[in-house]
């Protein structure tokens, strides 16, 4: 056998090995959530003429504050851990089966006014928010909320 027949064949078998190898799916366990569970929370305040703003973002394991003033170009940020606990406790004001149910109103920011805008992020959908104060029946899980992140955000915002 010539050495171009050779190489030929190890070529081809080598090929072949690639396609099989490539080819060959392996089918990752998915993993599905038969809760519904949060998984992270945001917050925020932003005024249309003053341009302040106040963004936090809640995770299971950390928490940020971020806020300034577009106008002044100031900009300041704080982050920390949470334990489980204090997660627990922030998520429990919450109701999953109403969530669907809030409804938002239309922003002001445009108008000079601040938006509060809320998104809530379930393990199966992501809800999102904006000035829903005027909901008197379902605005107080987010006003409990509020109350229980003022007491984990330090006294002094950055």
């Amino acid at each position: 056998m010539s050495a171009i027949k050779f190489l030929r064949l190890k070529i081809f078998f080598s090929t072949v090995l690639l396609l099989i190898f490539f080819s060959c799916n392996k089918k990752a366990k998915k993993t599905v959530s038969k809760t519904n569970e949060i998984t992270s929370v945001s917050f925020s305040n932003v005024s249309g003429n003053l341009g302040n703003y106040r963004i936090i973002k809640i995770t299971k394991d950390s928490i940020t504050l971020e806020q300034g003033n577009t106008t002044r170009q100031t900009h300041k940020q704080w982050a920390s851990g949470i334990n489980p606990h204090v997660w627990k406790q922030l998520v429990s004001s919450f109701n999953i089966a109403t969530l669907g149910k809030i409804k938002s109103s239309e922003s002001i920011q445009a108008k000079g006014g601040t938006d509060e805008v809320f998104q809530v992020k379930t393990s199966k959908k992501s809800h999102v928010y904006v000035n829903s104060y005027n909901d008197t029946i379902h605005y107080k899980q987010f006003e409990k909320f509020k109350s229980q992140l003022e007491k984990i955000l330090p006294k002094e915002h950055p």
